[in-house]
């Protein structure tokens, strides 16, 4: 049976790079009908945190994964200490200063990477490592490759940084006469320009694009294409049709570079995939979440809200900040309006007041019909009055259709705006 593992540190978040090499594991054991375990490498008990591995296991099931069991390595040092006794009896390591010092003789080392091919390690960095601090704490090396062996782990998923570990932890395996699992190493994600990640490029935790109002499936979908293809040029595929198709030596040899842009557009797929309603409950939780959401927006009223942003978001917190207007009435106009404020048209906005306020039917068609009368009556075209009515009623110079806006905003509420828009003329010229 395929036993693979995940063994995150909770001294910090979970990361892009982490969470992919999280569901490579669980897809590879799902596509084999295998089990997941997840190891929690808590060993550096100053640096690891609650607050850490919380958010760890919160963001491991948000992206829509299980383990099968979940081990914390600050619970087996005892285990550890036994281990490093057998390999001081049989010569293999030794204790001096109340450390422990493995003993490595060297030999060349090959494996055959199941994502790189045959490895070949002819010389190591040095001739002993520490296994056991003089504090009795195990090191990574050691403790790793204990784990993996009394948890029967079979295949080793993990990040290329890990390659140099290889050697070392093969020479631990035969001095304590374990197995070897098999390896498979993911080459890292990289920057935009080629280089290692970095906050400014994608190296922030799952939990903050989860607060960015990303969607879970989105996010999975954009960590599978990092470096995995489901073939037939497919960029939309679930988390459920990837664990049919997935195995680890499909996975690239390359690193593949982070795109916010890529990543954008793969969420405003799912977002524009589900249903007006749907997207509503989801937008609407994120909002009451956040305590954005007033108390006087109606769910119906949010939902042609949605309607008419949905095409227009790449995440749940743009549709927060492109349809502020839409929700609260205390907006601001936008600085790039500038130009269009500026040009004091209040007596054609008044009589467009004037025009659109004697209508019964506020729908967009009839608001469109009315409207362009009035900038004809004017002696204006269209756009001269549809600019300057945009920033009234949204403080933006762009967004929806306009009489698609004054359909959803009401008849009230479009006049108002329309008012306040004359009254900043009046107070600034």
């Amino acid at each position: 049976m395929v036993r693979v593992r995940f063994a995150p540190s909770p001294t910090g978040f979970l990361h892009i790079g982490g969470a992919r090499t999280c569901l490579f594991n669980w897809l590879y054991a799902r596509h084999h009908k295998g089990q997941f375990i997840l190891r929690i490498e808590d060993t550096d008990l100053e640096r690891s945190k609650k607050e850490y591995l919380d958010e760890i296991l919160e963001s491991i099931k948000w992206l829509g994964m299980d383990w099968d069991e979940i081990f914390y390595q600050s619970q087996r040092f005892d285990l550890y200490r036994e281990y490093a006794k057998k390999l001081i009896d049989k010569g293999k390591a030794e204790q001096k200063e109340g450390a422990v010092f493995f003993k490595y003789e060297f030999q060349k080392v090959e494996i055959d990477d199941l994502i790189r091919g045959k490895i070949v390690f002819t010389e190591l960095p040095k001739s002993e490592e520490v296994i056991i601090k003089s504090d009795g704490s195990p090191t990574y090396n050691f403790c790793c490759i204990v784990d993996d062996a009394l948890m029967n782990i079979n295949y080793v998923i993990r990040g290329e940084d890990h390659i140099s570990n290889t050697p070392k932890q093969i020479l631990m395996y035969k001095a304590l006469g374990f197995d070897t699992p098999q390896f498979a190493h993911v080459p890292l994600i990289l920057s935009p320009q080629g280089g290692r990640m970095s906050k400014r490029f994608g190296a922030t935790s799952i939990g903050e694009y989860q607060e960015q109002g990303y969607l879970s499936k989105a996010m999975v979908n954009y960590l599978l294409l990092l470096g995995w293809s489901a073939g037939k040029n497919r960029e939309i595929i679930t988390l459920e049709e990837a664990k049919e198709l997935f195995e680890i030596n499909d996975v690239n040899k390359t690193g593949a570079a982070f795109s916010q842009d890529k990543l954008n557009w793969v969420n405003s797929e799912y977002l524009k995939s589900q249903s007006t309603k749907d997207l509503t409950i989801t937008i609407e939780d994120f909002l009451m979440k956040k305590n954005l959401l007033p108390s006087s927006v109606s769910k119906d009223y949010l939902e042609k809200v949605v309607e008419l942003f949905k095409e227009r978001i790449n995440t749940l917190n743009d549709f927060h900040i492109q349809a502020h207007a839409f929700l609260h009435d205390d907006y601001e106009y936008s600085e790039d309006t500038k130009p269009i404020l500026e040009k004091n048209i209040s007596e054609q906005i008044q009589e467009l007041i004037n025009r659109l306020s004697t209508i019964t039917t506020f729908d967009k068609e009839t608001i469109e019909k009315e409207f362009r009368a009035t900038a004809q009556s004017l002696g204006l075209k269209a756009k001269d009055l549809v600019h300057p009515a945009r920033v009234a009623l949204s403080g933006k110079r762009v967004g929806p259709g306009l009489f698609e806006t004054m359909e959803v905003l009401g008849k009230e509420r479009v006049l108002k705006r329309l008012e306040r828009l004359v009254d900043y003329w009046r107070r600034t010229s």
